[in-house]
């Protein structure tokens, strides 16, 4: 029981530090973009946005679960600009950032542990592809306006990617045979060579120079957020659990 409270513990304080970082260099990076797209959202008439898999309202954080439709309904209620929506962002990155910590945690714990925050590093490092960069391959962060796909689709293949990517992950890291290796290259392959569900029309009123900036804004906002969320599960792990050395430290560190 001690170990589950304590796993939790280190979940909680990491997720919550890593995810307030995040919003707080988001405020500098991808909101204002997402505050300009919504500009040319209104003078555009964009009349339904569906965010992509995995891209949380508006990419108020990084990529967690495949999200429910969302419509830009002007009688829907939304934050207000200014401190009420900066305060609805920290409030779900910090949540955001507990859920991946948990993720995180959990399943290095069953790898042996993170011993310190260099491991957490490299986890963190696997956290990003798995999650952000695989599926930014085929779908990009969206911003207000922009033209998507088929929901469902999208989230069939969001979920098929995270955990084709996972598991490729997995076998090279942990098996280390050639003939894993090529197993997992071709978990990793695999989703792209299906390929990810695009939008029929691609017009939008977004300029595609705000887009752009705002896909690597995004990507390397996210990658920053799990290296710092990988370090700290170091160092809280470390602090509630001692330094634990085993195979997979030497093989991470």
């Amino acid at each position: 029981m001690a170990i589950l409270r304590n796993t939790v513990l280190v979940a909680v304080i990491a997720g919550l530090l890593a995810g307030l970082a995040l919003a707080a260099i988001q405020t500098f990076t991808t909101v204002p973009m997402i505050l300009e797209a919504e500009a040319f959202e209104a003078s555009g008439g964009a009349a339904v946005h569906e965010h992509a898999p995995g891209t949380p309202a508006h990419d108020h954080g990084p990529a967690t679960v495949a999200p429910s439709e969302h419509h830009h309904d002007e009688n829907a209620w939304a934050p207000a600009d200014g401190a009420e929506r900066t305060v609805y962002t920290f409030a779900a990155n910090a949540l955001t950032g507990i859920g991946f910590a948990l993720l995180l945690v959990v399943v290095s714990e069953l790898a042996g542990g993170i011993a310190n925050w260099r491991q957490g590093a490299f986890w963190g490092l696997a956290g990003f592809a798995t999650f952000t960069l695989a599926p930014g391959l085929g779908l990009p962060p969206e911003l207000p306006a922009m033209p998507a796909a088929d929901l469902v689709s999208r989230q069939i293949w969001w979920i098929g990617t995270v955990v084709a990517t996972a598991a490729g992950l997995a076998l090279i890291a942990f098996k280390g045979t050639v003939g894993w290796s090529l197993a997992g290259l071709a978990l990793l392959v695999l989703p792209h060579a299906i390929g990810a569900p695009q939008p029929v029309d691609y017009a939008s009123p977004v300029p595609e120079r705000l887009h752009h900036d705002f896909v690597v804004a995004s990507t390397v906002t996210n990658l920053v957020f799990w290296v710092i969320l990988g370090g700290l599960v170091g160092v809280v792990r470390e602090r509630w659990f001692g330094r634990t050395l085993d195979a997979l430290q030497g093989r991470l560190a």
